[in-house]
């Protein structure tokens, strides 16, 4: 009975008329992303975006410029291999993705591997830090990544072309084209890399086996301004993807594993006097095949096709109080060697009050009730807010309980399955403070997560191994940013930006660090331009981390580059860069076993046209 009254609740808002007024205040900008609660609704949170150059620098995958551009930690299992985060000390199911809007977290493992995405496919990245699974569901308890398409109606018509040769015999081409006329606004683009990758091991006589991967994504994203009141969106990505699976230094490697993503979905938004509302309707499709043998027939395979429906009303109360509100939808049919044929349907209710309490605080609060044909959701909520004290200090705060849905293979991979589990529950608290000294930019956090239910696979009575809900788990730590964009003459800037970050992440049982999480880690970036010739230098270290049987030793890399621009007329620029990666050529290791490359090169030309 309570489920159903915190329902109503949460329902109430979309049932909200509005009078009509004299002056809009929504108003339609050039340029539109698709998913604006990143920042609209998230004081109280820590938001970065990378963008443009910064992308362009470790343009290779989405883990290289999480790596050196964030406090998120990696876990890879060889160069191109799988790659899963551990953000604040979460596992990788707890890190939520969103593209253009919509979590794409696998529902197979729960997780993404992020070296299946490319960074040059997008306007931008934004991490946001702390709990967010009222708005992006399930898995948002570290943090968030969000992958956002813009569209600029604007009068344009824009080219760009990147072609990349490095070491092992790495071959990167990008092309992208952008397109507004006032009405309409598209972009297209398609990258291709592969990689014979066959790196030598330092420190041994041995190489990299097996580890050859070719990757093909495409991209495609439109909007339709029908009036000055309603617009039409169509955003669509295919990922296809072929790659061995490298060995490592006990083991030669001999599998393969085959890869196709296909995301689609189109969003219809609707501007009236007070309110914004939008309709969205979207299809994925994940699908693997996975070859023990690569030189054989035989494989196992698994898929799951979402289609997903939300409706949402983003409503101006009055001066002081805005109320997003959104229904959502999602129908899951799997079919897998290892868990049959499931389905499932679920259904999210969620709303979010804002309140201005004067031009320089603003609180957040936010109730979400999820209800699923095969497990049972917490009502969950969040607070969050911030208070301008000065132009030079903000301080921030936010709460929430957040949650993880056991995935397909949770509930049915056979042998193993358990259809009894419960959600993952989390708590977490997080206090920022942002100061602000001219061009020099400060942000200092402090959180605490703990989790409950956390969903472990252990043996069972000599049994097969299978999920159940045993691990609590308390995370806490300091995180910082510091960052510098400051000009010191005439066509010469500077651009600098350090993260550091301490984490303690401990099962309560064992009071033991969890594995494959750092206590200490941090980065460092350095760019200076100078005219038409630009240099940055990349610095990374991640301290010792907690393995099955011991300890994993920690390790620094850097990474240096050079750009030229030339202008050769109005239509055509030309950039040539040159990065040396691993710079002082240093053995590291972050999966045991797993060497990543030593040092190497890339030569990178862009062409805008």
């Amino acid at each position: 009975m309570k489920n159903y009254v915190f329902s109503l609740v949460l329902v109430l808002p979309f049932c909200w008329q509005l009078s009509a007024q004299k002056t809009p205040i929504w108003e339609l900008d050039e340029v539109v992303i698709s998913d604006t609660r990143v920042k609209r609704y998230a004081e109280g949170h820590k938001v970065s975006i990378l963008t443009d150059s910064t992308i362009q620098r470790n343009a290779s995958s989405l883990t290289g410029l999480l790596s050196f551009n964030s406090n998120i930690y990696f876990k890879e299992n060889g160069y191109g291999m799988v790659s899963s985060p551990a953000f604040r000390g979460t596992n990788a199911s707890h890190t939520a993705v969103v593209w253009n809007g919509i979590n794409i977290n696998s529902q197979m493992n729960g997780q993404v591997d992020f070296n299946t995405i490319n960074p040059l496919n997008y306007s931008s990245v934004g991490i946001r830090s702390g709990g967010g699974s009222v708005q992006f569901g399930t898995g948002a308890i570290g943090g968030s990544v969000h992958l956002n398409n813009e569209l600029n109606f604007e009068k344009h018509f824009g080219h760009r072309l990147i072609l990349g040769y490095g070491s092992f015999n790495t071959k990167n081409a990008n092309y992208n084209q952008s397109f507004g006329n006032g009405k309409w606004s598209s972009t297209f683009g398609i990258n291709y890399k592969g990689s014979t990758n066959d790196y030598e091991y330092l420190e041994t006589d041995q190489k990299n086996t097996n580890g050859e991967f070719e990757n093909l994504s495409l991209n495609f994203n439109s909007g339709y301004i029908i009036s000055d009141k309603h617009v039409l969106r169509l955003y669509h990505q295919s990922i296809i993807g072929d790659r061995n699976l490298s060995g490592n230094l006990a083991t030669i490697g001999r599998s393969r594993y085959k890869d196709n993503q296909y995301r689609t979905q189109i969003e219809w938004t609707h501007y009236s006097e007070k309110s914004v509302s939008k309709l969205k309707l979207a299809h994925l499709d994940e699908a693997f095949k996975y070859f023990e043998n690569k030189d054989s027939d035989i494989f196992s395979e698994g898929r799951v096709i979402t289609f997903l429906a939300r409706y949402s009303l983003d409503i101006e109360l009055s001066e002081l109080f805005k109320l997003l509100s959104f229904i959502e939808y999602n129908n899951y049919k799997g079919e897998g060697s290892s868990f049959g044929s499931p389905q499932r349907n679920d259904v999210s209710v969620t709303s979010i009050l804002k309140y201005n309490l004067s031009k320089q605080s603003v609180v957040n609060f936010s109730l979400r009730q999820d209800f699923s044909s095969d497990f049972s959701s917490p009502l969950i909520f969040a607070i969050d807010g911030s208070h301008e004290f000065s132009n030079q200090y903000t301080l921030q705060l936010n709460a929430s309980r957040n949650f993880r849905a056991p995935t397909f293979n949770d509930l049915y991979w056979q042998p193993g399955g358990n259809l009894d589990l419960l959600s993952e529950r989390s708590y977490q608290i997080d206090l920022g403070h942002q100061l602000k000294f001219g061009s020099v930019y400060v942000n200092l956090n402090s959180f605490y997560i703990a989790t409950e239910d956390m969903i472990r696979w252990l043996p069972q009575n000599n049994g097969p191994w299978s999920p159940t809900n045993v691990d609590k788990v308390q995370i806490y730590g300091l995180e910082s940013e510091v960052g510098i964009k400051y000009p010191i003459g005439k066509n010469q800037n500077v651009d600098f930006k350090l993260n550091y970050a301490y984490t303690v992440s401990q099962d309560n049982e064992t009071k033991e660090q969890l594995i494959y999480v750092p206590f200490h880690r941090g980065n460092a970036s350095l760019a200076y331009a100078i005219s038409d010739v630009s240099l940055f230098y990349q610095h990374l270290y991640n301290g010792p981390v907690s393995i099955i049987g011991g300890e994993l030793e920690g390790y620094q890399v850097s990474n240096m580059g050079i750009n030229y621009s030339l202008n050769s007329n109005k239509k055509l620029n030309y950039n040539l860069g040159v990065t040396v990666n691993n710079l002082f050529n240093n053995y590291y290791e972050n999966v045991a076993l797993r060497p990543m490359p030593n040092r190497n090169f890339q030569i990178q030309l862009i062409l805008n046209f």
